[in-house]
């Protein structure tokens, strides 16, 4: 018997929407079928198998051992297929969606993005603010970026740079307490920044005790361009990244009193899948940040945003 009578490949594309929608209702709506459709599909390559792949329970459906072991080989391979069929329609405008982290979008990201679509006219990008990229799941963007201390297990990783920390505020708060000169002055004001963290290690080298430290009831939870708006304010001092707002120093909006800076020991990492690592979109931008990273750590001197080991 001929491999395509025997080879299941629709109920393969049908197992690929369940596993990844975790409903057949769901599925049958994206494939354009009727649920019976994705029902019989189903059933036929369970029969193909020799075993079951979904649990069916009331509310919730799972996978099985089976399942989970057929799942990501063909999501790959359909991945594989979709960017084999996008490769070669020639002259057509693709879209590259990216998902960062707020702070870097905001910062970083948005500011450059014109130079990477002035160099590449027929890539639209989508920008998407997310904070924890670990809640993808089993779907991902183009590209993700992420921040963590490891790369992401389920996708292939850049390092793009680490960074360094040190306390910012606003001129004019600094100037409520006769200015900032030794950084015991920097208890007489209120912190923005959570400083129960890893923070304690610029305390510790600058000889102040973190107990002793005013909190205001701002919680950002962790988005530093919140803080930084906060800072700006007055509201406030922030630790924050020199390289990420380096803007803001520049114009006077923040001032950083000291030159002592601490990192957390994370990387900032460029994400995608492994089936995608010879898109051309993914390519092109995976070498166009680099580049973009690494002349604009260079043109900061002797500033403490680092470069990671590779």
């Amino acid at each position: 018997m001929k491999l395509s009578r025997r080879f299941p490949l629709n109920a393969l594309r049908v197992f690929e929407a369940v596993a990844r929608l975790e409903n057949f209702t769901r599925a049958a709506e994206e494939l354009g079928m009727t649920q019976t459709a994705v029902t019989y599909q189903i059933k036929l390559l369970e029969d193909f198998l020799g075993d079951t792949v979904f649990l069916r329970r009331p509310r919730a459906l799972k996978l099985t051992e089976t399942g989970e072991k057929l799942l990501p080989k063909v999501a790959e391979a359909f991945t594989l297929l979709t960017e084999a069929v996008q490769s070669t329609r020639h002259g057509v405008e693709e879209t590259l969606e990216i998902h960062s982290p707020p702070t870097f979008a905001s910062q970083w990201l948005s500011t450059h993005l014109g130079a990477f679509q002035a160099e590449y006219p027929q890539i639209a990008v989508r920008l998407v603010r997310q904070m924890d990229a670990t809640d993808q799941q089993r779907t991902w963007p183009d590209i993700t970026i992420h921040i963590g201390a490891v790369p992401l297990e389920a996708l292939v990783c850049h390092p793009l740079l680490r960074l360094e920390y040190s306390p910012m505020l606003a001129p004019h708060l600094a100037d409520s307490v006769g200015g900032i000169r030794q950084p015991a002055d920097l208890l007489k004001l209120p912190w923005i920044s959570d400083t129960r963290g890893w923070w304690r290690e610029w305390f510790d080298a600058a000889g102040i005790a973190p107990g002793t430290i005013r909190q205001t009831g701002l919680h950002a939870l962790g988005a530093l361009d919140l803080e930084a708006k906060a800072a700006i304010a007055g509201d406030g001092v922030a630790m924050l990244s020199p390289f990420l707002f380096r803007d803001d120093l520049a114009s006077g909006r923040l001032i950083q009193p000291f030159d002592l800076c601490f990192g957390d020991g994370k990387t900032y990492w460029l994400g995608y899948q492994p089936a995608r690592r010879n898109t051309a979109k993914i390519k092109a931008f995976t070498t166009w940040i680099q580049s973009a990273l690494a002349h604009d750590l260079a043109a900061m001197g002797t500033t403490r945003a680092k470069q990671p080991v590779a």
